[in-house]
């Protein structure tokens, strides 16, 4: 698919067709897709172990519930199984409470992709979705779009090559998802990926667009910062974390505020 890209930014519009959400059901669940795909996928594109046997499965991922990178006949993919966090995992895992098929996370997160993707947003676009359910529960699944030739920002905070001019069009990246409303709820430095064509956001399960106030777009500056400290950026020095990284951050995201609110929100 191709794209514009701006390297500052990470800012890219799609050329290519809008995502064409469809529906169908299936067994105890259900199945959410790209209606312009090639190939309609079905359950089996949901279990790694499918892809394993055909040897098409190239690698997994960290994180909770680990990501799965798949070779799928419609293009290179990630494959994520949704698991619970905090203090509630070890009693129901990767569970959800089914409250109806259009608020299970895998449907919701699927149609924001779908969204953001629409208006051109850094996310990757996103492929299919399931629900399984389960007498009072359900479990999810959710498969994106690979970013190909990408990185995290954690991975290169580690490797100590975060610098000034990266930080800056991470702030530029940010101010361009607040400015669409866009609240991210786990904003982290393994949540950015540096590719060779821009910045992407990805991970937006919980995620929700907002159309008014700002409490949240500090709560999610405030989040990747406490990222940055954890993952020791400038080793773990605040003082140099703050001149080095954050002040760079913050003022492309200031100036990425002031130049969307003076084009009236338009990204």
């Amino acid at each position: 698919m191709k794209t514009a890209t701006s390297e500052r930014s990470g800012r890219r519009d799609h050329a290519g067709a809008p995502i064409d959400p469809r529906t169908f059901a299936a067994g105890a669940g259900a199945i959410v897709f790209d209606a312009g795909l090639p190939e309609q996928p079905v359950h089996d594109w949901f279990d790694p172990a499918w892809w394993q046997q055909r040897g098409l499965l190239e690698s997994r991922g960290g994180g909770r519930g680990g990501a799965v990178f798949v070779r799928t006949p419609v293009g290179a993919c990630v494959l994520r199984h949704y698991h619970r966090g905090g203090l509630i995992a070890p009693i129901l895992g990767d569970r959800y409470v089914w409250n109806g098929r259009m608020r299970t996370r895998s449907f919701v997160e699927f149609r924001l992709l779908a969204e953001l993707y629409r208006r051109g947003l850094p996310v990757p676009a996103p492929v299919a979705g399931r629900y399984l359910r389960r007498g009072p529960y359900y479990t999810a699944d959710l498969i994106t779009r690979r970013i190909e030739h990408a990185r995290t920002l954690a991975d290169i905070i580690r490797e100590g090559t975060l610098d000034a001019a990266l930080a800056g069009r991470v702030g530029a990246l940010v101010a361009r998802f607040h400015a669409a409303g866009v609240d991210h709820a786990d904003l982290n430095a393994h949540n950015i990926l540096v590719a060779r064509d821009g910045l992407w956001l990805v991970d937006f399960d919980r995620c929700e667009i907002r159309v008014a106030g700002s409490s949240w777009k500090i709560a999610n500056l405030a989040r990747l910062k406490r990222s940055l400290l954890k993952l020791r950026a400038c080793d773990g020095d605040k003082i140099a974390l703050d001149r080095e990284v954050w002040a760079p951050l913050m003022r492309e995201y200031e100036r990425g505020t002031e130049q969307a609110a003076q084009n009236g929100g338009r990204q």
